[in-house]
């Protein structure tokens, strides 16, 4: 038991959506100067529970109690006035607006006749990028033009400029490197010295131990576990997330792969890649590691044709294409899963146009959709890859992170796809639906599919890939075909200008 005083009590809080019973008489406290860890898989309840806190869902009934005083139904901005910030795992950056307007948004400092004085708007975003330890990212730069760590360290950086005493993480580290990942712990333990408290949801098990005091574990909307960090070892929190012992994922031993399927050569883009050369067979999981900035995101940007290509080759079956834009890319049997899955969804919309959406551009202009075969196709995905709920209305926002996962990788399989690439696949999702999209993944390619997996989970590289390529600086600089390596030996590649074949 703390002896810092609580500042945050959840009690018997109940929420339910249409066909959804989401949270089921949780309980929940917070101390002054705790990390206190919030796990489970996704769908459980999780962010949920967090929206109900910070005022952008009510609660149907319970009790939230904050130092000691009983409150009603929150709106966000009683939220913030109370000291609550919610850093969300979607980000809700504006990116036409410079980083600074975004840290300080609605905030903005004013001089004479109301005048924005941009001077010091810019300093103050400055001194709380400080606090997270980051000096590269300059206020001016319109957000669209950064990457997605840098959003993320964006966002974080806007919360805590609000002098918040309850702190929510959803999944900071989700798309940070190992340096900002340190320097992110750096600042949560400062602020635990400042006597701020911090929930902290995250799917990296690895990071309970290190960054938490108590650990609580919901399941289906329920809370089934709540112990000291001691006591959580990473089998007795999985069996509490899944609700039975967790069973060990293995590669495909000897997977047989095929022809040629995709060949590229020398493609360069400019100030990002230069002069790379692969060839990903059909049937193979080919692997691509790299530490953050790298270049594997821009390769998959330029593979799909959003990024133009400087100069090389990219060939189909031995036959040469031209891919200057997506629809050459979709054209040619290429599907693309982004490690942003807000970017590729219509968030607003139900399951069954977002799995039909690329087949629609195809369409002759006075051709009317036919919604039956429309939602037909969706449903049969629906049941094969077991997305949950299995509501074809249900707009795709309100589906967990891997469910959405899923409905992007139906999309692809409905387009017909040969080729597809998974950029970050397990980005923001949990234990089990890493599971589901591992043995998907494994069944595509049993199936002819070929697939680039760009991940920078080492294990996941190393139990996925049939042959891994390791990038830096835009170039690839090791390549592993006939043993795995070690995990050492995966990030030394990837951090030292070594060139090997094994």
């Amino acid at each position: 038991m703390s002896s810092e005083p609580t500042l945050l009590e959840m009690q018997q809080i109940e929420k339910r959506f249409p066909g959804v019973h989401a949270l089921k008489a949780v309980d929940f406290d917070l101390h002054a100067g705790e990390v206190h860890v919030l796990l489970g898989e996704n769908g459980a309840g999780k962010s949920t529970l967090m929206k109900v806190l910070c005022g952008t869902e009510s609660r149907d009934s319970g009790q939230i109690i904050i130092r000691g005083e009983p409150t009603d139904d929150l709106t966000p901005k009683q939220a913030q006035e109370l000291g609550i910030g919610m850093v969300f795992q979607e980000l809700s950056l504006v990116p036409a607006l410079s980083v600074a307007e975004n840290i300080l948004i609605g905030r903005l400092p004013r001089r004479s006749f109301g005048m924005i004085d941009w001077s010091q708007a810019n300093d103050i975003a400055r001194e709380n990028l400080a606090r997270l330890g980051v000096t590269h990212i300059d206020p001016h730069t319109p957000v669209r033009q950064l990457n997605v760590a840098e959003q993320q360290l964006t966002e974080i950086a806007r919360v805590l400029s609000r002098d918040c005493q309850i702190l929510l993480l959803d999944e900071p580290t989700s798309a940070l490197s190992e340096t900002e990942v340190d320097r992110l712990f750096e600042t949560i333990q400062r602020l635990r010295e400042q006597a701020v408290g911090i929930i902290y949801i995250s799917h990296r098990l690895d990071e309970v131990a290190r960054i938490g005091q108590r650990v609580t574990v919901m399941r289906d909307g329920a809370v089934v576990g709540t112990m000291p960090v001691e006591a959580a070892d990473r089998d007795t929190v999985v069996q509490l997330m899944v609700g039975h012992k967790p069973g060990e994922q293995r590669a495909d031993a000897q997977r047989r792969t095929g022809p040629s399927l995709l060949r590229i050569e020398n493609l360069t883009v400019q100030d990002h890649l230069y002069q790379l050369t692969l060839e990903l067979h059909q049937g193979e999981i080919l692997g691509i590691f790299g530490l953050m900035g790298a270049g594997q995101t821009e390769l998959a940007d330029a593979l799909f044709g959003l990024l133009p290509h400087e100069s090389g080759a990219i060939f189909i079956d031995n036959q040469p294409v031209q891919i200057d834009h997506p629809g050459d890319a979709v054209a040619a049997g290429i599907g693309y899963l982004t490690r942003d899955r807000r970017g590729s969804l219509i968030p607003v919309q139900p399951i069954a146009p977002n799995v039909t959406l690329p087949l629609i551009g195809g369409l002759p202009l006075l051709r009317s959709l036919n919604l039956r075969d429309e939602r037909s196709a969706a449903n049969k995905y629906i049941q094969d890859l077991q997305v949950r709920p299995p509501d074809l209305n249900r707009s795709v926002r309100y589906l967990s992170g891997g469910n959405q996962q899923k409905v992007l990788l139906a999309r692809w399989m409905h387009s017909g796809a040969r080729i597809l690439i998974f950029d970050e696949p397990t980005r923001g999702i949990d234990v089990g639906a890493k599971a589901e999209v591992f043995a998907l993944m494994r069944r595509l390619a049993n199936d002819g599919i070929g697939i680039i997996m760009i991940s920078s989970e080492i294990p996941e590289v190393l139990s996925m890939s049939d042959r891994i390529l390791v990038m830096r600086d835009g170039r690839f600089k090791a390549e592993y075909a006939s043993e795995k390596p070690t995990q050492a030996e995966l990030l030394h590649s990837a951090s030292y200008a070594t060139e090997q074949v094994s």
